[in-house]
């Protein structure tokens, strides 16, 4: 209880911690708006400096669109099948902890992602028994789409698990007992349950995997430097791109196409944000 004076207000120490709480407050406050403008400051100078000072024609040819809906398409298939195929690990990780499985669904996160195209080479190539068995089948994974999907899978999806087992670990778990008392199997409550109730934070989670596959250089450099088949022949991803005008015309062209890039990426981060803040809202009537 606090300790209240003869004229029933607070006393002087206690006045003193309340202003000196406030005061930390305000610091933190200030420090947190300050280290995010620091990281915001790079690429709000380089949008100014691509559309208004540096701005070029090349960096906004129809090459440079066609490289950045390569870049989208593929990183949005590579979201659909990390949302199709992780959603029941990152449950599964969720109800049972298993330590070793979390360390193999943080590895591709983990590694230099140049080590990631050579390994996605060594598994298509000829010299190995599963490179013959994929090639058997028509899948070659050097400069094809496939080859930039699975790429854009394997970096992203460490972190859509970890978004949708962290959603799985802090829901109530009631509604599983629930079902599971009347007999529903753990994948009738995954799909029937979890999955509908989660909908938008787990749609959120594969929009920020999305962004993650579009930001990807490293491996795709290696493995997809460009696209060999239709619709997207002799098209480079628009990382690649950037890389290549950044080379070949220096910074104002590559500041251009590269800022332009940036527009779609901010689209993406708006959707997500959007629909988290719509998850809590809902969440909140729920309660």
């Amino acid at each position: 209880m606090p300790h209240v004076g003869r004229t029933g207000g607070w006393s002087r120490r206690e006045r003193t911690g309340i202003s000196s709480g406030r005061s930390g407050a305000d610091i933190i406050r200030v420090w947190s708006a300050l280290s995010i403008l620091l990281l915001s400051l790079p690429v709000a100078l380089l949008v100014w400096y691509g559309f208004a000072v540096f701005r070029s024609a090349e960096g906004l040819s129809r090459t440079v669109i066609y490289s950045i809906g390569l870049t989208v398409f593929s990183a949005a298939v590579a979201s659909a099948a990390v949302f199709l195929i992780f959603t029941p690990a990152a449950y599964d990780l969720a109800r049972r902890k298993r330590s070793g499985l979390e360390s193999l669904s943080d590895l591709p996160a983990s590694i230099p992602h140049p080590v990631v195209g050579i390994a996605l080479l060594l598994l298509d190539s000829s010299l190995t028994p599963t490179g013959r068995f994929l090639q058997s089948v028509g899948i070659n994974f050097f400069d094809t789409l496939q080859g930039l999907v699975i790429a854009l899978i394997f970096v992203s999806a460490p972190v859509y698990i970890r978004a949708a087992q962290s959603l799985f670990s802090s829901s109530n778990i009631q509604q599983e007992l629930f079902a599971s008392s009347l007999g529903a199997s753990r994948a009738r409550i995954l799909y029937s349950i979890m999955i509908p109730s989660h909908s938008r934070e787990l749609i959120s989670a594969a929009l920020t995997s999305m962004s993650r596959g579009m930001s990807e250089f490293g491996s795709i450099a290696i493995i997809a430097y460009y696209i060999s088949q239709p619709p997207f022949r002799g098209i480079e991803p628009a990382p690649v791109l950037i890389y290549q005008y950044y080379g070949y015309y220096g910074p104002q062209v590559a500041v251009t196409a590269a800022s332009l890039m940036i527009l779609f990426s901010v689209a993406i981060l708006v959707a997500v944000r959007l629909l988290r803040l719509h998850g809590t809202e809902g969440r909140e009537r729920v309660r």
